[in-house]
């Protein structure tokens, strides 16, 4: 649900180039050259000897408790293989056929399939106005009109919302409640600025089940699921009971007790549970045997769906396909997609013109951070670079020192929220780019990664990874860099200096060390005073300025310890009450409104010639409270709106 490596909720919010050409204009991404050539053979015995050297070292390295891993090629399945426990304390192994794990984001390439039918049928648009096929109002803020297009590429432009994305524990799911409910905002131009949209796929998924008369899940079982013979597989919440008993356990780590069963909500975005079996068959579906779609449907889900028409430069770099991510490398063309659940993590990719594919899923995050996608990277690039090896690096490109300049700077991800109290997230999702003297670009940390990633550009304006293969497009407009593309879905926009975290955080917390010092000064002032038999005679007024100080003080930092313990409430899958949310609005308004008597104490203590010292101090509370009030306006901490 949560898309692979990318910034999870564990937003956890994580592929280069396409060969074929989009509606629009060609392509003009191609594989590196010269063609590879395989240095091991893709034999099931050689497969594998190296799977057994690399996933039950990688579990054990990472305190997962299992994986499962399938491949085919030709029509045939190489292999589908368990490796660990479903269940821990039962000693029960993950088997390939019974075992059921829950894909997360990759649901939406089995959501995009389900669309792509229904247009072959002639019974979806995909550039029709998609609110012709809702039964409730769209709110949209830009032209021209969401199309399924824009929904199956994630280029509507809706901002991030994670109200009840995944929740602990068994439920059931409106699906047309969640999306009529306070719908994300639309806040860029369709077709402009991809950015992964959860929200995007559940009204695709909507659309689905209004056209064809029927349930979501049910419609995806009998046109998906059941045609490609994934007998054990579910989009259903909570789990059918034949398949209930099936389901891995699973945890952040085999050292902890199990997870409750996660409702994924909007359901089309993430809910489908499989056997890696049936993942293996749903390959063999999108490889040509069975089929789903026909060869045109096939070529129309995985070719380019946008271009530069709509994107500009961002067209450069890897474009997403319907619901297929361009995960290209070593030259070879692979379309995949990745998803997350708090607990599993998966990957599925394809290799068209190998008729080749790969899924690996596994039940756990493990100890890091990032252990889950290391592992599922060490799999699937080392499946790449052993089957499938590539060639020479592209030669240095002249004028990149020039466009490297031009780059630098801090970016902000364009999946997140914007207009409610969780845009204060985005402050921890920040990349820099530095520009270095060889013509290089240090981003500290890589795009869509944790650590930091030197580029180095292989084309105007098309930066690739040092080391890796990982493509960052760039799109110029008025002699600036105005986004960098990554993966197709993902963008990163210039994060201007109020919401640049190398500005905010430092003055934050710089403001927060000021009103608390100030908070603990004025009792213990009045302390010594009383102690000492030193009263000072204050007028009245200024009494009241400095009593309205303290109190719009502890305010505004009391808001601020709350929102963080919000933050990290929702971050842990938890339920924050409305009423919460309400009272911190009030408190940071408070403290807002504490700018006034601050202002007036300070004018009143230069009347009253209350010294250098009292005037510095008064002064730098007003500034404290004036800089918390400017970063709770930029970050919506005073909206009355409480979606998020």
């Amino acid at each position: 649900m949560l898309s692979t490596s990318r910034r999870g909720l564990g937003l956890v919010l994580v592929l280069a180039a396409l060969l074929a050409g989009c509606a629009g204009g060609a392509s003009t991404v191609a594989p590196t050259p010269p063609a590879p050539t395989a240095t091991a053979a893709l034999t099931r015995e050689d497969l594998d000897a190296w799977l057994d050297g690399v996933v039950p070292a990688g579990l054990e390295r990472a305190g997962i408790a299992g994986a499962a891993v399938t491949v085919v090629r030709d029509g045939q399945v190489l292999t589908s293989r368990g490796f660990g426990h479903a269940d821990t304390a039962a000693g029960e192994p993950v088997d390939p056929a019974r075992t059921l794990f829950r894909v997360g984001s990759v649901s939406k390439v089995f959501t995009a399939v389900a669309v792509l039918r229904l247009v072959e049928q002639g019974r979806i648009d995909l550039d029709a106005d998609v609110r012709g096929y809702l039964d409730f109002p769209l709110p949209l803020r830009h032209e021209p009109p969401v199309t399924m297009r824009h929904l199956l590429t994630h280029s509507a432009g809706f901002e991030e919302r994670i109200r009840g994305l995944v929740t602990l524990g068994e439920d059931t799911e409106d699906l047309r409640e969640h999306l009529a409910t306070d719908p994300p905002e639309q806040v860029f131009a369709p077709g402009t600025t991809p950015a992964y949209s959860n929200y995007g796929y559940g009204l695709a998924g909507y659309v689905v089940a209004r056209v064809s008369g029927m349930p979501f899940a049910e419609y995806v079982r009998r046109s998906v699921l059941d045609p490609a013979g994934m007998s054990s597989s579910t989009f259903a919440q909570p789990l059918p009971a034949p398949l209930r008993d099936r389901l891995s356990q699973a945890s952040a780590t085999v050292d902890d007790p199990p997870a409750p069963f996660e409702t994924v909500r909007p359901s089309p975005a993430g809910s489908l549970t499989a056997s890696i079996d049936d993942m293996a068959r749903f390959l063999l579906a999108e490889l040509g045997a069975p089929t789903l779609l026909s060869p045109a449907g096939q070529d129309l889900m995985r070719r380019p769906a946008l271009g530069a028409d709509t994107l500009g430069a961002l067209a450069e770099g890897p474009r997403m396909g319907l619901g297929l991510f361009d995960e290209s490398r070593n030259g070879r063309r692979i379309l995949g997609h990745g998803g997350d659940t708090a607990f599993f993590h998966s990957h599925l990719q394809l290799y068209p013109d190998e008729r080749t594919g790969i899924v690996v899923t596994m039940n756990g995050s493990g100890r890091g951070a990032a252990d889950s996608l290391e592992l599922r990277e060490a799999v699937l690039h080392g499946f790449t670079d052993r089957y499938f090896p590539g060639g020479a690096p592209a030669p240095p490109v002249p004028g990149s020192a020039e466009r490297a300049a031009l780059a630098q700077g801090t970016y902000e991800a364009a999946r997140a929220p914007f207009t409610t109290f969780l845009s204060a997230m985005n402050l921890t999702g920040q990349v820099t780019a530095t520009a270095r003297p060889d013509g290089t670009l240090l981003f500290t940390p890589g795009p869509l990664g944790v650590h930091p990633a030197v580029y180095r550009e292989v084309r105007p304006w098309v930066w690739q990874e040092v080391g890796g293969q990982r493509i960052v497009a760039m799109r110029p407009e008025n002699g600036r860099v105005a986004a960098l593309g990554v993966e197709g879905a993902f963008t990163l926009l210039p994060a201007p200096p109020e919401r640049t975290a190398a500005v905010v955080l430092p003055v934050l917390a710089a403001s927060v060390a000021v009103l608390l010092a100030a908070l603990l000064a004025w009792p213990a002032g009045a302390f010594l005073r009383r102690r000492y038999g030193r009263p000072l005679a204050v007028p009245r007024a200024e009494r009241l300025a400095l009593l309205g100080t303290r109190l719009g003080a502890g305010a505004a930092v009391v808001a601020l310890v709350g929102w963080v313990a919000v933050v990290l409430t929702l971050v842990g899958l938890g339920e924050v009450p409305t009423a919460v949310l309400a009272g911190l609005v009030a408190l940071q308004a408070v403290g807002a409104l504490g700018v006034l008597p601050a202002a007036a104490s300070v004018a009143l203590g230069v009347r009253r010639r209350v010294g250098a010292l009292g005037v510095t101090g008064r002064t730098l509370v007003l500034l404290a409270l004036a800089a918390v009030a400017g970063v709770a306006s930029v970050y919506h901490l005073l909206s009355v709106d409480l979606g998020f």
